[in-house]
C-alpha cells in the first residue's frame, strides 16, 4: 500500500478540497448573516419580522423532544442574535431532512434485528434484578442482545491493544471489518494496514469504514480510493460537504475490528501514534479497550455490517449482505466458555434514545459500594448530574478521573465548571497528572463494567454514532477496576480549593457551559 507520511500531509493540507469546502461554509454563514442584517437596515418591517419568526422558533424548539440542555442553548442564541439566530436554526436543521435519515435508519434497525438473535436466549440467566432491567431494555426494546459464551479480554493502554490487535489480525480467514473515526499515517497505520492489504491480497473479505470529518486533517482526499485499489472495500462515512446541515455534525465515532465475527474490538482507540504512545501529543496517553472472543462478538459484527449496509446503499456501491453469511457459529456451536455475561450495543443520534446515556444512568443508578468512571470530558447533562450526585449522597464512592492536560482547551474549561457542583455533591473528581485521558470505563461493585466509544459529553450522548460492551459477572469486571486504581496513583484529586479562582473565571466557566450542547 502506498505510504501516507505526516509530514507530507500537512503541507497538502492546505491545498485540499476539504480546506475550501471549510471556506465555502463560512462564506455561507457570513452572507446570510450579512443578508439579514442588511434587510433589517434597508427594510422598514423587516426587524419585526425577523423578530417574530426568532420567537417562533424558539417556542418550537421549547416545544418539542430532545435535550434541555440542548434546547436552553439554541434558546440562549437566538435571544443574543435575535436578527438571524432563527433562521439560523432553521437553515440548519430543515434544509438536511433528518426526518428521511431517520426512517432510514429505523428501516435497516428493523430489518436487522432478528440477525442479532441468532444464539440462544441468555436474558433469563441473568439474575441481579439491578442490571436485568438495563439487560432486557437493550435486549427486547433496542435490539441487542445478552450473550453468554463468551471471553473479555481488557487493554488498560493503546500499547497493550496494538500488541494484541496484530496477531489477531493475522489469524483471519474470511474477514475483517474495520470501522475508526480517525485513522493517521504512523507506524500504527502502517502495520494495521499491511495486514488488511495481505489479507486482503489472499482473498479475505476486508472492509474499512472511517468517517470523513475525524480524518479531515489526517488523510488525503484520494485515501478511499488507494484502498480499493489494494482490494480493501471502503466507506467514507458521512462525507464533508460545502452546505450548512445538521447532519455534518452526526459523526461516526465508534472504533470496531471483527475478524471472522469471532473475535472483535471496540474502546477509545483509533488508528494513529498517539493512541499508542509512540509519540506524545499532550504527555502520556491513557486509553483503555477491550477484546471479546466467542458469541458476543457476532453483534459488534451486526452493528458494523447494519451501518455499512445502510451507507453503502446510499452511495449505491454495492448489494445488500446476506448478513447471517457471516456468522460464524452456524455449524458448530461456539466452543468459548462461559464467563458472566456481554452485550455489545451501539447508538444513533438521529433515532432519539440516547442508548448509552441510558447505560451509564442504569450503572449509575445501581452502584450501592462504588461507581468508578474514566472519562476525556466530563460535560453531563442535568440527569447524568443529579444522578452521579444522588450516587454520592446515597454512600457510594464515586470518582471520576479526567485529563490534566487537555486536547481541547475551552473543553477542559467546560468540564472544570462542573467540578464545584460534584465535590459538593460528595463526588472525588482526579485529574491525570501524566498527560491525557482518552479512556471511557465505568465499573461499579465488582459486578457490571462497560468500555466502549462515548464520552460523557453532549456529543458522544447525543450528536454522534457510538458503541460500547456492558459486561456483567465477567472477570474483565476486576481488571477494569484494578486499571482504574493503579490510574489514580498518577492522578491529583481536584479540591474545592482548586476551584476557587477569581470571580472572572469563574463567570467564564459559567458563560462558556451554557454553549457544551454544541461542543
Amino acid at each position: 500500500m502506498k505510504k501516507i507520511t505526516t509530514k507530507k500531509h500537512k503541507v497538502r493540507f492546505l491545498s485540499r478540497a476539504r480546506f475550501f469546502v471549510t471556506v465555502l461554509i463560512i462564506l455561507q454563514m457570513l452572507f446570510l448573516a450579512g443578508l439579514l442584517t442588511g434587510s433589517y437596515l434597508y427594510f422598514r418591517y423587516a426587524g419585526w419580522v425577523l423578530h417574530i419568526v426568532s420567537v417562533v422558533v424558539s417556542l418550537q424548539i421549547f416545544n418539542k423532544s430532545g435535550k434541555p440542555g440542548f434546547k436552553l442553548t439554541w434558546i440562549f442564541v437566538i435571544l443574543l442574535f435575535p436578527l438571524f439566530g432563527g433562521i439560523f436554526y432553521l437553515v440548519f436543521y430543515i434544509q438536511s431532512n433528518p426526518r428521511t435519515y431517520r426512517c432510514l435508519i429505523e428501516q435497516y434497525q428493523k430489518k436487522c434485528r432478528g440477525f442479532f438473535h441468532l444464539t440462544e436466549d441468555k436474558l433469563s440467566l441473568l439474575q441481579d434484578e439491578r442490571y436485568f432491567r438495563l439487560s432486557r431494555y437493550l435486549q427486547n426494546f433496542i435490539g441487542f442482545p445478552v450473550y453468554a459464551n463468551t471471553k473479555a479480554e481488557y487493554f488498560p493502554s493503546g500499547e497493550a491493544y496494538f500488541a494484541r490487535l496484530i496477531p489477531e489480525l493475522e489469524k483471519a480467514e474470511r474477514y475483517i471489518f474495520l470501522e475508526s473515526f480517525i485513522i493517521e499515517a504512523g507506524s500504527m497505520f502502517d502495520a494495521v494496514f499491511d495486514a488488511l492489504e495481505r489479507k486482503a491480497a489472499a482473498g479475505l473479505d476486508v472492509r474499512v469504514m472511517y468517517d470523513d470529518l475525524g480524518c479531515f486533517a489526517t488523510l488525503p482526499d484520494d485515501f478511499a480510493a488507494t484502498l480499493e485499489k489494494a482490494g480493501i472495500k471502503c466507506i467514507v462515512f458521512n462525507p464533508f460537504k460545502p452546505v450548512l446541515s445538521s447532519l455534518q455534525n452526526n459523526r461516526d465515532h465508534r472504533k470496531i475490528v471483527s475478524i471472522d465475527g469471532k473475535t472483535a474490538f471496540t474502546g477509545g482507540v483509533n488508528i494513529g501514534d498517539e493512541y499508542i504512545n509512540a509519540y506524545e501529543k499532550y504527555g502520556h496517553w491513557k486509553d483503555s479497550a477491550i477484546m471479546i472472543t466467542g458469541e458476543a462478538a457476532w453483534s459488534l459484527t451486526m452493528i458494523f455490517l447494519r451501518l455499512w449496509n445502510m451507507e453503502s446503499f446510499l452511495r449505491k456501491k454495492w448489494r445488500e449482505d446476506d448478513y447471517q453469511a457471516f456468522f460464524p457459529w452456524k455449524d458448530a456451536p461456539c466452543p468459548v466458555a462461559n464467563d458472566g455475561f456481554v452485550q455489545p450495543y451501539a447508538d444513533s443520534p438521529v433515532v432519539k434514545e440516547y442508548i448509552c446515556e441510558k447505560v451509564y444512568l442504569e450503572i449509575i443508578n445501581a452502584a450501592k459500594d462504588y461507581i468508578y468512571i474514566n472519562t476525556p470530558y466530563l460535560i453531563p447533562d442535568d440527569v447524568l448530574l443529579s444522578a452521579l450526585i444522588l450516587a454520592a449522597k446515597a454512600g457510594a464512592d464515586v470518582r471520576i478521573i479526567t485529563p490534566h492536560r487537555p486536547d481541547k482547551p475551552l473543553v477542559q474549561m467546560v468540564s472544570r465548571s462542573f467540578y464545584r457542583r460534584m465535590i459538593r455533591g460528595g463526588i472525588k473528581i482526579y485529574e491525570y497528572s501524566a498527560g491525557f485521558n482518552h479512556s471511557k470505563t465505568f465499573v461499579s461493585d465488582d459486578i457490571a463494567a462497560t468500555v466502549g466509544t462515548a464520552n460523557l459529553d453532549f456529543r458522544s450522548l447525543c450528536l454522534d454514532y457510538e458503541c460500547g460492551v456492558f459486561l456483567y459477572k465477567n472477570s474483565a469486571v476486576k481488571r477494569i477496576k484494578e486499571d482504574f486504581l493503579s490510574t489514580i496513583a498518577a492522578c491529583k484529586e481536584t479540591t474545592l480549593q482548586d476551584c476557587a479562582r477569581n470571580a472572572f473565571f469563574r463567570l467564564t466557566q459559567d458563560v462558556v457551559s451554557l454553549f457544551a450542547p454544541l461542543m
